[in-house]
């Protein structure tokens, strides 16, 4: 009991910092790429923090070496989330240069859809009906801010929602190599940091490298110093804040990890409206509402369908699961599972 209490204790405060720093990361962010308008340059920044902070930090840390992965598994999975990696950054930055942090936080709401949508497609999960109608609210929501967003962009718009799309999948993916490998957390976001910084490096040096290289009004001046003070302390919030959602999301379930997600969005919204103060009208403010009050009903009726699956008794020692049906036989305890590949006799 003492030892469950500490790590709630432990996630909570884990959150707290996590939605702090992912604030101030936004917050700077968006004042970057007011005055230095390339996003992709700003994904380069962050990469290189990720792939150059962690391997001494994590060492000092003490936290454990790699794990040996197969080359089949790495080309299939670690590959394609570091790949998605810089591609969801890119997008997420491209978002925060065309549209407020609120309205890119609003958009990105729709995670729960994707969830639905992806779990229904990759993993052949079929949801309840209060998990579809929760649906409801967000999409409105989100329709709603978009048609009363002051500051609105179609390819900001669209580069929330690729950036959201991309954020699912790797939850979704990055969950699974934790399970298969066994590699720590922070060892995977170091690997993952690393190959999307040499993979993105080409795309860099092709859209902006040159071109920084030959703009005219590109010298150093005050302004120049404040936009590299800038980079610098977007990269180191961006590391931490990777490092806390990678914390997070190895030491609870896939479900709480979308619930403290949500949360934190909730929270990005607000302080961004407060320390940024971006223009905002009341139905723009009733639409961000409205898509965050949907998000708060998914994750709700996501845990109540998950609570009724864990509880549904059929006969008095007969239990049916989503994946296997456990029963007594001849005095043991039978687990079949319905693929029928397995079955275990204790």
């Amino acid at each position: 009991m003492v030892l469950a209490s500490k790590e709630v204790v432990t996630v909570a405060l884990l959150c707290c910092v996590w939605y702090v720093v992912s604030s101030g990361s936004n917050v700077v962010g968006k004042t970057l790429l007011n005055q230095f308008p390339y996003p992709m340059t700003v994904t380069m920044v962050q990469l290189l923090s990720i792939a150059v902070y962690s391997g001494p930090f994590f060492n000092l840390w003490g936290v454990r070496r790699f794990v040996d992965i197969s080359w089949p598994y790495y080309f299939k999975l670690i590959v394609p989330l570091a790949l998605g990696k810089f591609i969801g950054s890119v997008f997420t930055h491209v978002s925060l240069w065309k549209v407020p942090v609120s309205y890119t936080h609003t958009v990105k709401a729709t995670m729960p859809l994707f969830s639905v949508v992806l779990s229904r497609i990759i993993l052949g999960e079929k949801q309840c009906l209060k998990v579809y109608l929760s649906l409801v609210p967000i999409i409105a929501g989100v329709a709603i801010a978009s048609f009363t967003e002051i500051s609105f962009d179609a390819i900001g718009l669209m580069s929330a929602l690729a950036a959201t799309l991309q954020h699912t999948l790797q939850n979704i993916f990055s969950k699974k190599v934790l399970h298969d490998t066994g590699i720590h957390h922070l060892r995977l976001l170091h690997v993952l940091g690393r190959l999307a910084l040499m993979m993105f490096l080409p795309v860099w040096l092709y859209f902006d490298f040159w071109h920084l290289m030959t703009v005219s009004n590109f010298n150093m001046n005050n302004e120049s110093y404040k936009v590299i003070g800038l980079l610098f302390t977007d990269g180191i919030l961006s590391w931490l804040q990777n490092i806390l959602a990678f914390s997070v999301m190895s030491m609870v379930t896939s479900l709480t990890y979308a619930v403290a997600s949500s949360s934190k969005r909730i929270f990005v919204v607000a302080a961004s409206l407060f320390v940024i103060g971006n223009p905002v009208t009341i139905n723009n403010v009733c639409g961000m509402a409205m898509a965050l009050f949907g998000v708060i009903a998914y994750n709700k009726a996501k845990y109540d369908a998950r609570r009724s699956d864990q509880k549904r008794v059929i006969l008095p020692m007969t239990y049916q699961h989503t994946n296997n049906s456990t029963f007594w036989q001849n005095g043991k305890i039978s687990s079949t599972h319905i693929n029928g590949n397995k079955s275990l006799f204790i």
